[in-house]
């Protein structure tokens, strides 16, 4: 049989739909509470998220309006880089233009120059005033270039280090678009789009170690460096425009101290090559002189021989006197006399002949000495005024 189930009384019954009772309607309290408290809790979350929603767009917002004030900051900087960069371009291109002209041109004709000199010959080879100036001016070209290769590293380092601050820039700018761009993305995001997922991944979703400080601190810091580079690229470009000018001025005036050493040294060769031509005219003019008188010496020594042969031959008769007519008479005194005088004179003419001839001899030597010193001093005309001055008008320092 069975076991028979517990029987309870009636007043176990009235127990047990007390508390039966009881206990529903502490549950019932207990979730009349719950729903308010969950309907407190729902209105409060999401007030919070409403706000917090608020808030994130608002520093959204802000750090989207800070992004971009930083972002022309930049642009401006980087404007003003390119542009001091542009400027160094056209200044390297005028020292290289300053560089190329006086080694290719200037320097060359004043090389040629001293070459050309070299041609000169005799008395005329020597180191004169034109010789000194033209050194000169070769050491002041080589030293200009000296200094515009300096000048020409120079503007190449601050090229270099404005690049290095435009790349610099430019990297900071790609970095502040890519996050104006998420950020803007972000703003215009709201809880009803539909692009939006739920990460379930396992790396942290905030991986940012910069904090907003360092990251104000490292776009300061970029257009604070850009300042000093373009503040230190000014003065560069300064320094060139004066140094420029000062190489034109005294380029120009080594140039006029030359042209003026050429000319005086033309001017004199020309007096000396005028003088040398009046002395070789005169020397000419003596020499025919000299020539013609010897000539007249020799007919008058030949015209002495028929008068000395004359004296002879009448003493040579009278000597065939005989007995008392060979007697010394007065004829024969004269005849005497005339022979001994005729001797004497072809003496002196002789003497004179001789002195004639000798200073004949002297006056050709001399003529043909003052002739190869007036080649010289055509060569040495040659030379300054026709070769060398023309060649030096190719000589243009302009304002490079």
């Amino acid at each position: 049989m069975p076991t028979r189930p517990m029987r309870f009384n009636v007043n176990h019954w009235h127990m047990a739909n007390v508390e039966a009772y009881r206990n529903i309607t502490a549950q019932q309290k207990l979730a009349d509470r719950i729903l308010a408290e969950a309907d407190r809790i729902i209105d409060q979350t999401e007030d919070n998220t409403l706000k917090h929603k608020l808030e994130v767009d608002h520093q959204l917002d802000v750090k989207i309006k800070d992004i971009e004030f930083r972002k022309e900051q930049l642009e401006w900087q980087k404007k003003q880089l390119d542009e001091e960069i542009d400027c160094l371009k056209v200044y390297m291109m005028r020292v290289v233009d300053a560089q190329k002209n006086l080694g290719h041109k200037a320097l060359d004709i004043c090389r040629k120059c001293v070459v050309l000199r070299e041609g000169r010959i005799g008395i005329d080879l020597c180191k004169d005033e034109v010789d000194v100036e033209l050194e000169h001016e070769e050491m002041m070209i080589k030293a200009v270039q000296r200094m515009l290769i300096r000048i020409k590293e120079q503007v190449k380092e601050q090229m270099r280090r404005l690049r290095a601050m435009v790349y610099t820039i430019v990297r900071d700018l790609e970095d502040k678009s890519n996050v104006l761009s998420i950020d803007k993305h972000n703003l215009s995001l709201s809880e009803k789009s539909t692009c939006l997922a739920i990460y379930h991944g396992s790396l942290p979703l905030d991986p940012a170690t910069i904090t907003q400080e360092e990251w104000a601190a490292h776009t300061a810091a970029a257009i604070e460096q850009a300042d000093k580079e373009l503040a230190s690229g000014r003065p560069l470009r300064a320094y060139i425009d004066v140094i420029l000018k000062q190489i034109i001025d005294d380029l120009w005036r080594q140039y006029d101290t030359v042209n003026t050493a050429y000319y005086r040294r033309i001017e004199q060769t020309k007096e000396q090559k005028t003088k040398l031509e009046n002395q070789h005219f005169e020397t000419v003019r003596l020499i025919n002189e000299m020539t013609m008188k010897i000539t007249t010496l020799e007919k008058a020594i030949a015209e002495k021989e028929a008068f000395m042969a004359l004296a002879h031959t009448r003493l040579g008769n009278r000597c065939q006197r005989t007995n008392a007519e060979l007697c010394r008479d007065e004829a024969e005194t004269y005849l005497v006399e005339e022979v001994a005088q005729i001797k004497d004179d072809v003496t002196k003419l002789q003497k004179t002949l001789v002195e004639a001839q000798a200073s004949l001899r002297y006056l050709l030597r001399t003529q043909v000495q003052i002739e190869e010193d007036i080649n010289i001093k055509t060569n040495t005309l040659k030379i300054d005024e026709v070769d060398c001055m023309p060649l030096r008008a190719g000589m243009d320092y302009h304002a490079y």
